[in-house]
């Protein structure tokens, strides 16, 4: 079985920095795409940010210059650094990772974390 725990959310300043963790856990075989996506209250989840296992990103337009996405292959792990927060960044933001995993069978499924709290307020 495979988990996606989340860490680093909280609330901040305008023009703040948070930094976002995700590890990913059990019976790994492979990780392709990590992300990081967000829902707002009363909006639908989006994309934020994605690296693929190649080292190829994905930014939305409304974070790009201000996030950066990084990954730890041996590790498991994917990163959201956020600079230079706005007010508009609140959200839940989810870990999401593309990930083939062994048991009980050879399978490849798609993955959320729990979500952590984004808050940013003066």
């Amino acid at each position: 079985q495979v988990q996606l725990v989340e860490s680093g959310g909280g609330l901040v300043q305008p023009g703040g920095s948070l930094r976002l963790s995700c590890a990913a856990s059990g019976s790994i075989f492979s990780i392709y795409t990590m992300g990081w996506y967000r829902q707002a209250p009363g909006k639908q989840r989006e994309l934020v940010a994605q690296v693929t296992s190649g080292g190829s990103f994905n930014y939305a337009d409304s974070v790009k210059g201000r996030f950066t996405i990084s990954r730890d292959n041996a590790k498991n792990t994917v990163s959201l650094q956020m600079n230079s927060l706005k007010l508009e960044d609140t959200a839940v933001y989810y870990c999401n990772a593309d990930i083939t995993s062994v048991v009980p069978a050879i399978r490849r499924s798609n993955y959320w974390g729990q979500g952590t709290q984004v808050t940013v307020s003066s």
